[in-house]
């Protein structure tokens, strides 16, 4: 009997180890996508980690610290001649690791979801807010560590714009994934992902058929126009549909809308630091919010009074 229970608990001890061993393995490949798809004004990273602390048990952040620090450590340590020992250093550090105290006390103030299975997405919005802060500040000393090593090597940039812009990008990085991987994780829950009833997803044919044409076209224009005020004009347009899929599907398409107006504002960037960029991303980041809340809270009124009927 003995015997018995000490190779249950040697098993449940190695598959406790390879629960960790595999999500350490996905978040650093997916993080890897993420990182070679992100720019300081565009940090998609932010959102992947962020979905990944709010969603994952706490006891699993060490993996994702893991699995973060693999590819942070190869870049450091092939780049410290280059940008200096203080960079590479600050460089290697999971960021996982520095948010680990404040995302641990918004967990603690409770679930990500309501009593009626609805996120609480103003809580979403304190943790992206603080996250992004701290994703910032460690940016913009990695710069300034990088600037310092071989001064005028590196293009001389004000380090509040620096911090300003990566503050942005960290934000809208995050509000690009974390609310797209909590609707498609609320909607695989309820919903078959057989094609036929995907086509028939009204906020799918939404997309296809009117805001990604309207998108392209808006970042063919930006690209194309010489005149600065007309490709400011044509950037803001790019709010229009994330206001269209809010009004007609509720935070799930400001958060599909999000996702894309994001992208597409990225691929107008023009240069490192766009300043441009940084007014429009200004207000996509408060846009975002604001709808974000007011689909979330629309979509708690509706539960309540469905629970009430029945």
């Amino acid at each position: 009997m003995a015997s018995g229970n000490n190779i249950n608990r040697s098993a449940a001890h190695w598959h406790g180890w390879g629960q960790y061993v595999a999500i350490a393995a996905a978040y650093e490949a997916v993080y890897e996508i993420t990182l070679y798809l992100s720019s300081p004004q565009f940090l998609l990273t932010t959102g992947l980690r962020l979905a990944c602390m709010l969603l994952l048990p706490m006891r699993f952040w060490p993996a994702l610290a893991v699995g973060e620090c693999v590819p942070l450590l190869e870049h450091a340590v092939f780049c410290a001649p280059k940008f200096g020992i203080p960079w590479a250093i600050l460089a290697s550090v999971p960021t996982v690791a520095l948010w680990w105290p404040v995302l641990k006390r918004v967990r603690q103030q409770g679930s990500l979801y309501d009593a009626t299975g609805c996120p609480r997405i103003p809580l979403m919005l304190i943790a992206t807010f603080f996250a992004a802060i701290i994703t910032a500040g460690i940016t913009t000393l990695t710069w300034v560590a990088a600037l310092l090593h071989r001064p005028g090597k590196w293009p001389d940039h004000d380090p509040y714009q620096v911090f300003f812009s990566c503050l942005l990008g960290a934000y809208l990085g995050a509000l690009t994934l974390t609310p797209v991987i909590l609707a498609l994780r609320e909607r695989c829950g309820t919903l078959s992902l057989r094609p036929g009833l995907l086509w028939r997803s009204r906020l799918l044919r939404d997309v296809v058929w009117w805001v990604l044409p309207t998108l392209t076209a808006l970042v063919w224009f930006v690209l194309s126009t010489e005149n600065d005020v007309v490709r400011q004009v044509a950037r803001l347009a790019l709010l229009w549909p994330v206001l269209g899929l809010a009004w007609c599907h509720g935070w799930h398409g400001t958060a599909l809308g999000g996702m894309m107006a994001s992208f597409a504002l990225a691929a107008t960037a023009q240069g490192l630091l766009d300043p441009g960029m940084l007014r429009i991303q200004a207000v996509l980041a408060v846009v975002l919010s604001g709808t974000l809340i007011a689909g979330a809270r629309q979509r708690w009124i509706t539960s309540v009074r469905r629970l009430e009927r029945s």
